[in-house]
């Protein structure tokens, strides 16, 4: 495991840095645009590929490293952006369980943000792509079933507002921690003038307030599908 210790995208950057700190990584390139391929080819799919790009070619990525807050607008592109535009474009085939993909997706999100689980997975390379993969795939299967028509919208908006309260909530324990929790985040957020704690705290309330917004979305989006069904039908 030696080879995998280190920063994924390296070390936080100054602020006079921060937009030279783009992330070239041949194998993720190849891996984006191997995915643009199988799911580019509609809207959804694009624009899943794109914000993708975003969260880790774009200095966000570099930036994540230094500040906790940039972790959580990364995590938030992922699980609450990224995730259900690939559910759009790769729909499921058989109707799941809505409350196994929920809990599965929240224990992921929960357990990834415990302070040594976090740190682990931050300071080496194999344990970060672990935390992505799980963090994108488990949010994939909760909106695949939130968007798939066979479930009542009634039903897919509880969950949609499921998904924004449990976010909110670990938002919450963030922001009103006592202490800084990520070891990680010591040092980096004082360049960036933050404290350790102002840092967590912000990032807390940008997971508690703004990342409503995405969710607001694709509850409307659930909504006019739903309407446009109660039309047909009574057509």
């Amino acid at each position: 495991m030696e080879a995998f210790r280190g920063t994924y995208c390296g070390p936080g950057p100054a602020p006079s840095e921060l937009w030279q700190a783009w992330n070239l990584d041949p194998f993720l390139l190849l891996t984006l645009a191997v995915l643009a391929f199988v799911i580019g080819r509609t809207r959804s799919g694009a624009l899943a590929v794109c914000v993708l790009t975003v969260a880790f070619v774009s200095p966000l990525c570099a930036l994540s490293a230094a500040l906790f807050s940039a972790r959580v607008v990364h995590h938030v592109l992922l699980v609450a952006v990224a995730a259900p535009l690939i559910a759009l474009a790769w729909p499921a085939r058989q109707l799941r369980s809505s409350s196994v993909s929920f809990l599965l997706s929240t224990g992921v999100l929960w357990a990834w943000h415990l302070p040594q689980a976090y740190d682990f997975a931050l300071g080496n390379m194999a344990v970060y792509w672990v935390m992505q993969l799980t963090l994108l795939g488990t949010a994939i299967a909760f909106w695949r079933t939130v968007f798939d028509q066979r479930q009542g919208a009634g039903r897919a908006l509880l969950w949609v507002l499921a998904g924004f309260m449990q976010m909110a909530l670990l938002g919450a324990l963030l922001t009103f921690a006592p202490a800084p929790l990520y070891a990680l985040h010591a040092v980096a957020p004082w360049a960036w003038g933050f404290t350790p704690l102002g840092d967590q705290q912000l990032g807390g309330l940008i997971m508690w307030v703004p990342a409503g917004l995405p969710f607001a979305v694709w509850a409307a989006l659930v909504a006019r599908r739903g309407w446009r069904t109660m039309v047909q039908r009574a057509a």
